[in-house]
């Protein structure tokens, strides 16, 4: 797991492209104050990572073989589970799932 710190909506641009960079493939946003404020911006900008799927739905539709495309896999997974959120929505997690997460969230 990286971490990325973020003091001002003016790092948000240099954060998601360090992301980018870096190839994350997940963004989790705490819930902050500040983070809260601007959470359309965070939006717009994680939206971006999604542009390296566009083009390759844009390679199959010109009729690209599917062995042709390059294969990107993950190579760790990390599950994090928001207890808070669990218990706005109503739900109950398995104990036995709380003890396997790499992170909970209280």
């Amino acid at each position: 797991m990286h971490n990325v710190e973020v003091r001002s909506p003016g790092e948000f641009e240099h954060a998601f492209a360090s992301m980018a960079q870096e190839r994350m493939g997940a963004v989790v946003v705490l819930a902050e104050p500040m983070l809260g404020s601007h959470r359309m911006r965070l939006s717009e900008l994680s939206g971006a990572n999604f542009r390296r799927a566009a083009t390759y739905v844009d390679r199959i539709l010109k009729d690209a073989k599917s062995a042709d495309l390059p294969v990107e896999q993950p190579t760790t997974f990390e599950l994090v589970i928001n207890l808070k959120t669990a218990k706005a929505l109503g739900l109950t997690i398995p104990h036995t799932l709380l003890l396997r997460a790499d992170h909970v969230i209280e």
